[in-house]
């Protein structure tokens, strides 16, 4: 704690495999064994397919089909469908325990959410919620969330498309929802807009909507 603040290492992890964030994730988490021990792990993923655990497996031929594309699949037991992660996608895992903040995961998910609204306002998006989970322009998802908590102690968490190839979607179903697009920071805006341009936006608002003290750490 900072002045009252809890304190969050903020760590840049850069371009890395989904499976070895998941490795990543998992040692932050084992920190909060021994009190709290705040992160937020920033990094991209080579393709990726990640499906959650709100469904019965997906297809083994749909996954097949994934895998010759080019990207690699995973399951994950964060909550939530089937969504992509690519270059271009500022991936955000929070692993934060909520004893420091508020002992809520409803509480904690309306906050990433008003977190990348925040953000996204930055650059002059006008962002909502919907009953679906995420952060949304119109009908179109620029945020997906699928988070884990277990003891209180949160990890997975969202994924903002700033240049994302938008592309890779159109070959699922993105989080399950029928009728619906997805979107980027640099479709909305009509330029290039990086991840590296993105990361103090969404830094600040976390700063702001958790109420914490944020700090620069480093890799594991």
């Amino acid at each position: 704690m900072q002045g009252g603040r809890p304190l969050v290492e903020v760590v840049r992890l850069g371009l890395l495999s989904y499976q070895e964030a998941l490795r990543v994730q998992q040692t932050y988490v084992d920190r909060h064994r021994s009190g709290p021990a705040h992160a937020l792990l920033l990094c991209q993923h080579p393709p990726v397919y990640t499906t959650g655990i709100r469904h019965k497996p997906y297809p083994e031929d749909l996954l097949d089909r994934l895998r010759l594309l080019g990207a690699a699949v995973h399951r994950t037991n964060r909550g939530g469908l089937i969504t992509f992660h690519g270059p271009g996608q500022l991936v955000c895992y929070p692993i934060l325990h909520l004893g420091s903040f508020r002992k809520s995961v409803r509480w904690y998910v309306s906050q990433l959410e008003l977190t990348v609204i925040s953000a996204c306002s930055r650059f002059g998006i006008s962002a909502s919620t919907s009953p679906h989970t995420g952060v949304w322009v119109g009908d179109n998802k620029i945020c997906a969330i699928g988070i884990h908590c277990g003891r209180y102690v949160t990890s997975h968490g969202l994924a903002l498309n700033c240049d994302t190839d938008l592309s890779w979607f159109r070959h699922i179903v993105p989080c399950g929802i029928e009728g619906k697009g997805v979107t980027s920071l640099s479709a909305e805006l009509q330029r290039d807009v990086g991840v590296d341009e993105a990361v103090p936006h969404l830094l600040d608002a976390f700063r702001l909507h958790f109420g914490c003290t944020l700090t620069e750490g480093g890799a594991v």
